[in-house]
Order: C-alpha cells, then sequence, then structure tokens
C-alpha cells in the first residue's frame, strides 16, 4: 500500500530493498520517520500527512517489513549495526547535503537510539525524536544499577518492567511466534488495537502484518540478550532529543526514563495520557511537538524544558477556559500556560478576556487568544465552537469554569433568579461540552473535559438551593459524560472547590434582598472569604493534576474534601449542618 501523494523510491543496501516514500518539497528540512514492530512505514501515515506542508518528510519500511526486503538468512540479517547501515543508506539518499531529523517509535526509536550515538552518523543526524522505544544500551546500564544496588523501590521498578517485557520472553522463542503471527494472532491483532488501544479504522495495519510481525521477531533475537548485558559504555547521543512518552504503555514504564540526562544532555521531555500506539492515535498533537522541535533546532534555539510540576506537560495542546477573566478561571489558564499549552481565554468581559490572554502569552503559553462570549447564550456558543475550530483547531482541553453565585431562601428565589443561574452555571456547561467535546468525540484523538462544579453539589445548604441545584447538576452530568465518553478516551472531571477567595462574592446576587442588604451581604461574604484565603492558583494546580490523571471528582479545600467524605459516609450530618443559618 503506498501513501497518499508520496513519491516512492527503492534503495539497496546490505543485500536489502528498502521501500521509501518521501512527501513534501526536498528543499525544505528532512523529517525522517522509523516505524517500530510489528508495524510497517504506514503506521506514520497521518502524522506524515500533516508534517507534509512544512517539512520533506522520508519514511521507510524496516528490512523486511511491508514493502521490504528481507535478509536471507534472517538469523543475523537484523542486527543494530546492519540497521545503521540502513539508515545511512536511506539518509544519502534522501538528503545527501543536508543532517535529518530522526523519529522514531517502538522498534523504530530502539533503533534510531543506536542512530544517535554512534560515531559514524555524527553529522547526519539533527534532531531526534524518540518514543515508546528505550536505547538497548541505556536499558542495559538502567537494569545493572538497580540489580548493583537493589533496593525497594529498584526492585519494584525491576519487576515492574519484567512483568510489562513479557512478550520480549515469547519472542525469543523458536518457531511460535512466527506460527502464531502467521495463524491466529496475525488475524486477530487489528481487532485487538481497536479495542486495546482504540485506534481508529482505515490504511493500518497492512496486509504484510502477518509477515512483517515473523520477520521482525529476530529484532529481538539478534539484539535484546547480547546488548542489554553489554551495553556500550559510550552510548552518549550527539544530537538533541525529544523524548515523548505515552502515560498509558502496557508495555513500557515511565521510569524506564530515569536518568536519561546522562546519555542525551540535550534533552526535552514531553509525556502524553495514551497508549503505545500514539502515532495512529494522537497524530495532531505529535506532528505539533515534532514540528515545533524541528524548527527549534534549525533556527538554533533548541527548547529547554521548563520546571515546576506540570512543566512542558501541556505544550502545544489547545486549552480553552470559559470565566477566564478572573479567579479560577485565569489563574487556571496562567496554569496552562505554564505548562506549555495554548490557551483560549473565554468570558464576557472582552478586557478581562483580553488580559488573561496577555498574561498567558507572558506566562510561557506559545499562543494566547481571548474570545468574548455569554456561555448561557446558546447560539453565542455555537458562533464561539465555530469560530475557534476554524481558527486555532479542535480544543484538546475543555475547561468549563464560568459561574455566578446566587443565596437565598427557597421562596425568596423567583422564577427569574433560578433561570438566570441555571442558565449559566448548568446550561453553561451543557453548551460547552456538547460543542465542544463533539469535536473532540468526532477528532477521534481523545482529549478531557474539565466541569467546574463546587462542594454545594454534595454540601446541602437552606441558603443556596437554587446554586446548590446547578452545581449538583454539572456534577451528575460529568459523571454521566465520563462514563460516555471513556470509549471515546475523552476524560471528564468535576471539579468541587469549595471557600475560594474570589470575586464571585463581590457579584453574588441575594435573593429577597434589597440593594442596600444585598451589598452589605456582599461585603460580608466577601470579608468571610478573604479571612480563608484559599487562592485560586491552588484549583488551578489540582484542575492540571485532575487532567493528567484523569480523575473523576476533584474536591479542592479541605472543608470540601471533608465535606465530601461525609456526603458518603455520614449524610445525616451533612444535612443537620445544612439547617444552620448561614452568618451573612
Amino acid at each position: 500500500m503506498m501513501l497518499s501523494g508520496a513519491r516512492e523510491r527503492w534503495v539497496r543496501t546490505g543485500g536489502v530493498e528498502l521501500c521509501v516514500a518521501e512527501l513534501g518539497d526536498p528543499e525544505r528540512p528532512t523529517v525522517l520517520l522509523v516505524h517500530g514492530y510489528p508495524d510497517s512505514k504506514e503506521v506514520w501515515s497521518e502524522v506524515a500527512a500533516r508534517l507534509a506542508g512544512r517539512f520533506h518528510v522520508v519514511l521507510y519500511d524496516v528490512r523486511g517489513h511491508g514493502r521490504s526486503t528481507a535478509p536471507r538468512p534472517l538469523r543475523g540479517g537484523f542486527t543494530l549495526e546492519k540497521l545503521t547501515d540502513d539508515f545511512l543508506a536511506v539518509a544519502d539518499a534522501v538528503s545527501p547535503d543536508r543532517p535529518v531529523h530522526l523519529v522514531g517509535h517502538d522498534w523504530g526509536s530502539v533503533q534510531s537510539w543506536e542512530f544517535v550515538t554512534v560515531r559514524r552518523t555524527e553529522g547526519r543526524i539533527a534532531s531526534f525524536t524518540s518514543m515508546s522505544g528505550p536505547s538497548l544500551d541505556h536499558l542495559g546500564h538502567w537494569t545493572n544499577r538497580r540489580l548493583r544496588r537493589p533496593t525497594p523501590r529498584r526492585v519494584g521498578q525491576l519487576l515492574g518492567q519484567g512483568a510489562r517485557s513479557w512478550y520480549v520472553y515469547l519472542l525469543h522463542t523458536p518457531v511460535l511466534p512466527e506460527l502464531a503471527w502467521r495463524g491466529p494472532l496475525g488475524k486477530r491483532w487489528p481487532g485487538y488495537l481497536r479495542r486495546a488501544e482504540k485506534l481508529p479504522g482505515g490504511d493500518y495495519p497492512t496486509a504484510s502484518l502477518p509477515a512483517d510481525a515473523a520477520h521482525g521477531a529476530w529484532l529481538y533475537r539478534d539484539n535484546v540478550r547480547p546488548r542489554t548485558r553489554h551495553p556500550r559504555p559510550d552510548a552518549y547521543a550527539h544530537a538533541p532529543v525529544q523524548l515523548i512518552t505515552p502515560l498509558g504503555d502496557p508495555f513500557l514504564s515511565e521510569r524506564l526514563y530515569d536518568g536519561l540526562e546522562r546519555w542525551a544532555p540535550h534533552l526535552t521531555r514531553r509525556t502524553v495520557p495514551a497508549g503505545h500506539w500514539v502515532p495512529r492515535t494522537r497524530p495532531d498533537l505529535l506532528a505539533g511537538w515534532i514540528g515545533e522541535f524541528v524548527t527549534a533546532v534549525e533556527d538554533g534555539r533548541p527548547r529547554v524544558t521548563a520546571s515546576g510540576r506540570h512543566a512542558d506537560r501541556f505544550g502545544g495542546q489547545l486549552v480553552l477556559v470559559t470565566g477566564a477573566g478572573s479567579g479560577i478561571g485565569r489563574a487556571t489558564a496562567l496554569a496552562f500556560a505554564g505548562a506549555g499549552a495554548r490557551v483560549v481565554a473565554v468570558d464576557r468581559d472582552a478586557a478581562a478576556a483580553a488580559r488573561t490572554a496577555e498574561l498567558s502569552r507572558r506566562t510561557g503559553a506559545p499562543a494566547a487568544w481571548a474570545e468574548t462570549a455569554d456561555v448561557s447564550d446558546e447560539r453565542a456558543m455555537e458562533k464561539l465552537a465555530d469560530r475557534v475550530t476554524a481558527a486555532y483547531g479542535v480544543v484538546d482541553v475543555l475547561v468549563n469554569n464560568a459561574g455566578i453565585g446566587l443565596a437565598g431562601s427557597f421562596f425568596d428565589t423567583t422564577p427569574e433568579d433560578w433561570r438566570e443561574v441555571l442558565d449559566v452555571n448548568l446550561w453553561g456547561v451543557i453548551h460547552g461540552c456538547r460543542l465542544f467535546g463533539r469535536r473532540m468525540a468526532e477528532r477521534g484523538q481523545g482529549g478531557h473535559i474539565v466541569n467546574v462544579a463546587s462542594a454545594a453539589a454534595y454540601q446541602p445548604s437552606r441558603a443556596l438551593p437554587a446554586y446548590s441545584t446547578s452545581k449538583a447538576a454539572v456534577l451528575m452530568l460529568s459523571e454521566c459524560l465520563r462514563a460516555e465518553l471513556a470509549e471515546r478516551d475523552i476524560g471528564v472531571t468535576a471539579v468541587c472547590p469549595g471557600f475560594v477567595n474570589t470575586g464571585i462574592t463581590s457579584t453574588a446576587r441575594f435573593a429577597g434582598a434589597d440593594a442596600a442588604e444585598e451589598r452589605r451581604r456582599r461585603k460580608r461574604t466577601a470579608r468571610l472569604y478573604g479571612l480563608r484565603n484559599y487562592p485560586p492558583e491552588k484549583v488551578a494546580d489540582a484542575i492540571l493534576r485532575a487532567v493528567v490523571r484523569n480523575e473523576a471528582v476533584v474536591p479542592v479545600t479541605p472543608e470540601a474534601r471533608s465535606a465530601h467524605v461525609l456526603s458518603r459516609l455520614l449524610p445525616g450530618a451533612l444535612r443537620a449542618i445544612a439547617r444552620v443559618r448561614p452568618p451573612v
């Protein structure tokens, strides 16, 4: 199968012929994509298509895979030395005068670590992006360090990775892997990928899968034991390295890359909440990260990974925050900006949204934009979704934060009061989830939705019937959406902050109170929240952490966490507290 729009050529090296495909302008920097096991170059088709407009993109079938011929005999034909010969032959054919930007996944990454650490390739590699495939030399040193000094943590890491590597042991057995791949496993593999990795359909895997997998078993047999038992002491990268680690990879532990800076001094780390086959499940994100890294190296400004708890965790992702003009919304936008995200700050106050966008750029966002919308207005939200998608792309993380406060007894709360608080607090969330969530689902590359509810969602109060009802509905909506969207790899989180010192107290309404009484109650409430003085930045940090961990419900403040526990264990206690008249 040929990649759509690709130019194809054949490169002869070491007794095999390699099928090479090219896209884009050959005068531009060359990005060379190397596939893993049991894949062919088509695993990169989605990423390649997204990079071709900016770069000269090259893909090739590794020897014995896809349309490339296999060595004869197979034993000894897949050593790292011969794979390096193949890489140099391809690089010389497609980019004879300029170094290439190397990108590898799985065994494509394993062999690319060899390419970027041996002396004979110096000057031929401008940068290397690695994902889901460690250096066998680094793996050998990692293992030996833990065997020499077996602390409980290190032993746990060894056992954990050993359990994940079950398939490596099976691939070393004679004949059986070949029989399995050419028989039932080869037929069932596409179904496994769809179920376990949530891979979309299309031109992958190709019809050559059974033969590719059977031949590729020799990648393991020829290299894993010899190299990990006797790792090279000089396996230092001679080009900048970008490491992309899928946090949900069932085969490789994140701990394998501890201390990688020793071997790759110019290292940029990124993580993505996805499984092993990220070239298929996250092509937009990968293309963005690869393009950014290549451009930075070409411009002579290699990236420096930021510091901090969520440093660069959201690099290049598009995050939209409603109610971003102040309080929790602004703090959340700035937190995502500091983690490398592109930010869309939405607020009905245009000046406040613009200020948040400006602060986001200063904080570290590669780009930030301000948008004006009233979340309670369905038509306005539809226009916003169309505008954002057309101008900036599909949102990766949506934070439905916009909300208003309303206090007062049930009989003092008018139908108009109910409509206003439900329109903003509930319908605003519904509009955001429906419009932006649908686009996430249709894209098929996962995402995350955060709905800011409240501790009032599960803590009843005689003074907050309308507000608590709206937030309880948001909490249940979030739980329902989480169940529905899980199969699409979209996480949904309900965040319940508690008493946080924000401007909501200065704009909250008090049903049944005249203007003077309402001002007095606002002032009193603001003072109480000020004395509590829980900053919105802590809520923002909890939101980022919840997205990273894909948490379902996140009570934030100590009182919110306590009330959440009571709602489960002692609901009667909460009902008793609800009868207490508030001090305002």
